[in-house]
């Protein structure tokens, strides 16, 4: 992973620094799709000097190289998925939680979109929202 990152950046003119790679680790690591300030803390006990403009600036140069996709699940920041596969995104409107979700084809509904508007689709982004069974347990707990 980090050869193949080192690299690329190296390739594309970025400078390669311990913080990048540790940024781009924590994205690849994890399917919790953490936002800007969820990295800066998972990595400030081993980075206490790194800033959170540190983060935010990575994450552009790793947006630029195609190595995450930014998602915008409706909250006030953006959340980062190192999977750039084209795959919609749910999110839990309780706890906050986003997930992937694979298996579902969505080749009719944008084939619907081009032929409805002449737009020539060249991407497109799908979030769903509800509840995650842990919150629904939650709820019927408590009831």
């Amino acid at each position: 992973m980090e050869i193949c990152v080192t690299s690329l950046l190296r390739d594309k003119g970025f400078k390669v620094t311990p913080q990048r790679l540790a940024i781009y680790s924590v994205l690849v690591a994890t399917k919790a799709h953490p936002s800007a300030e969820m990295i800066y803390n998972e990595l400030q006990p081993v980075y206490p000097t790194m800033s959170l403009a540190t983060v935010y600036k990575t994450i552009e140069i790793l947006k630029t190289l195609e190595l995450v996709q930014v998602l915008n699940v409706g909250e006030d920041s953006f959340r980062y998925d190192a999977n750039t596969s084209n795959h919609p995104h749910i999110r839990c409107m309780s706890c906050g939680r986003v997930d992937d979700l694979f298996g579902i084809d969505s080749a009719g509904f944008i084939d619907q979109v081009s032929a409805t508007t002449n737009y020539t689709i060249q991407g497109q982004q799908f979030y769903f929202y509800g509840v995650c069974p842990k919150c629904q347990s939650a709820a019927a707990a408590v009831s």
